[in-house]
Order: structure tokens, then C-alpha cells, then sequence
């Protein structure tokens, strides 16, 4: 697979470079801001890119801000976003604008060299994966909504799950349940927050997400880990 990476730390940037590398994959540019992000995708031609958030010269959204405009540009292109934080309001445009093949990982979460290059893989299949922080701070904000409210803890944790990209089982292995009383939660889940149950876990936790901004109107303050079920 061809990729391209967009990462200021020089460090992290080489060693994204090694890692992928040594795993079969081609990075065709390594790039430390994003002033030259979308010239070297029309010349290059990458299957997938991998983006921080925050990049020179403000270290603010850059990154970010250079994802929305691939996303508009090359809709379909997947897409990584590792960071530090949790841009709640871009990464709630990103989620928005095209769900399928794109990730958003925090980087101090990300423990498992080949968990990470899997994940790189599945993204460019067409998988969405975000990390459970991500989903609580974009599900945090809507506390307000009477259909989050009701939620219990238990449902909130296997929802958090789901968007992991985890299967029924892993997630009744991780919660010491059978996989009926998993099938059971995520039933109730949908039905509290009014959404039809389909096959593809992470795209109902998606859609859970733009559902509940869409209703709600609030949107998301500015600057503050998917496969099927």
C-alpha cells in the first residue's frame, strides 16, 4: 500500500516510516507541515494518509483543517488522524462528511506495534476506527439529550466497544458477558437512541453520533480507536 504521512515530530515521523515500511507498505512522501499535503497527493498518488492534528506554523488545526479539505477533495481516500487531543469539532466534520476509511487515534494510546499497522490496514479496506476517548468526548458533549441520558453505564461502555471495531464476542470476552447479553445491549442501545440496527458496528455508532448532533443543534466546542459487529 502506498502512504503518505503528515507529522511534524521528526521522531514519530521516521519511525512511522520504518514501521510501515517493515511491514510491506510504501510511504511516497513524509511530509513535516502540511503547506505541501495536497500538491503530493495529486502527484503522488497515496492509497492511504496519516495526519496529526496539530501542525506548524500555529501548531492549532492545520492538520486537521488539511484532513476536511482532502476529505472534500479526494472523498474517497482513506484517511488516519493521530494526535494528542480530541478535536471534538473537526472530528465530528470528519465523521460527518464521510465516515468509511478513516480513523482517529490518540497517539499516547496507541500501546501494539502491529495493532497499529492492522488498523492502518483496515482503515485502507474501508473500516472506521476511533479511539474510545474520542467516542466518549463526542458522546459526552450531548448530555442533554434525553436518548443519552438513558443510557446505562454498562450500554455507554459497549457502545464505547463498538467503536473500537470490535466484534460481539471480543466484547463480551472483555466485559465478562455471553455474547447474547452483548446482542441484548446493543439492541437496547439503538432502540433508546432511535436508530434502525444494521450489521456494521461501527457505522451505527457513527450514526448514533451525527443523529444525536443533528437533533441537538449544539455542535461542538472548538479545540479542547472499525469493523462490523
Amino acid at each position: 500500500m502506498r502512504i503518505l504521512i503528515c507529522e511534524d515530530s521528526v521522531l514519530l515521523r521516521e519511525g512511522l516510516v520504518r514501521l510501515l515500511t517493515d511491514a510491506g507498505h510504501e510511504v511516497v512522501a513524509a511530509l513535516p507541515d502540511a503547506s505541501e499535503l495536497v500538491e503530493s497527493v495529486e502527484q503522488r498518488h497515496p492509497e492511504l494518509c496519516i495526519l496529526d492534528v496539530r501542525l506548524p506554523p500555529t501548531y492549532v488545526d492545520e492538520g486537521i483543517r488539511a484532513a476536511l479539505q482532502l476529505r472534500e477533495s479526494h472523498p474517497r481516500l482513506p484517511l488516519l488522524v493521530l494526535s494528542q487531543y480530541v478535536e471534538e469539532r473537526y472530528a465530528s466534520d470528519l465523521i460527518a462528511t464521510q465516515p468509511d476509511s478513516l480513523g482517529y487515534l490518540l497517539k499516547d494510546r496507541v500501546a501494539d506495534v502491529a495493532e497499529f499497522v492492522d488498523t492502518v490496514e483496515r482503515i485502507a479496506d474501508g473500516a472506521t476506527v476511533l479511539d474510545p476517548e474520542v467516542v466518549s468526548q463526542l458522546l459526552g458533549r450531548r448530555r442533554q439529550d434525553q436518548r443519552m441520558q438513558s443510557l446505562t453505564e454498562r450500554e455507554r461502555t459497549v457502545l464505547a466497544l463498538l467503536a473500537e471495531g470490535r466484534s460481539n464476542q471480543s466484547i463480551a470476552d472483555a466485559l465478562f458477558l455471553s455474547a447474547a447479553s452483548v446482542e441484548k445491549h446493543i439492541t437496547a442501545i439503538f432502540m433508546k437512541l432511535g436508530l434502525d440496527a444494521d450489521e456494521h458496528g461501527n457505522r451505527r455508532v457513527l450514526a448514533a453520533i451525527a443523529h444525536i448532533e443533528n437533533t441537538n443543534g449544539s455542535g461542538f466546542a472548538p479545540y479542547p480507536s472499525g469493523g462490523q459487529k
